[in-house]
């Protein structure tokens, strides 16, 4: 994936600050979110794998104390693991996404990456030549969702 933009730069600066001073049960949601908008790449290609799903799960889990940090941990090494195991574009980065989310539990920087596999799953599922407003669209509307968690406190 090198060389990929993997976010719209406008809203990606942003993000960067609002998940810096965001609580990080609240961050893990967010990501379990971002990476649930994309899981459906993942699927298409690998439909009986439900490790990225279980680490969407992980993440959830977690917020709500009903798993320990080393258990979503290891979903989120699971669902890497299942990236590996696929071979389009869309896929990896939808996997990448869900493993981040459940690693938000571990480290709340996580949730930034899995933001950003999100929007890159979905610039790879996306029809030629609409890369670049499908990334936009999804910044955005990870931008906005983020706001619209952080103002329910």
């Amino acid at each position: 994936m090198a060389g990929w933009k993997l976010t719209d730069a406008e809203h990606d600066a942003a993000i960067a600050v609002l998940t810096a001073v965001t609580d990080h049960k609240l961050l893990a949601g967010w990501a379990a979110d971002c990476a649930e908008r994309v899981l459906l790449s993942f699927e298409t290609v690998a439909a009986e794998d439900l490790r990225p799903r279980a680490a969407i799960a992980a993440a959830r889990a977690w917020i709500h104390g009903e798993l320990k940090m080393t258990d979503a941990r290891k979903a989120a090494f699971a669902a890497h693991t299942a990236a590996r195991d696929v071979n389009t574009t869309g896929a990896i980065a939808a996997a990448r996404a869900c493993g981040h989310a459940a690693a938000t539990a571990h480290v709340a920087e996580h949730a930034i990456q899995a933001a950003r596999y999100a929007v890159a799953s979905a610039r790879a599922s996306a029809a030629a030549g609409d890369e670049g407003v499908v990334s936009k669209r999804e910044s955005e509307w990870q931008y906005q969702h983020l706001l619209a968690l952080r103002s329910q406190l």
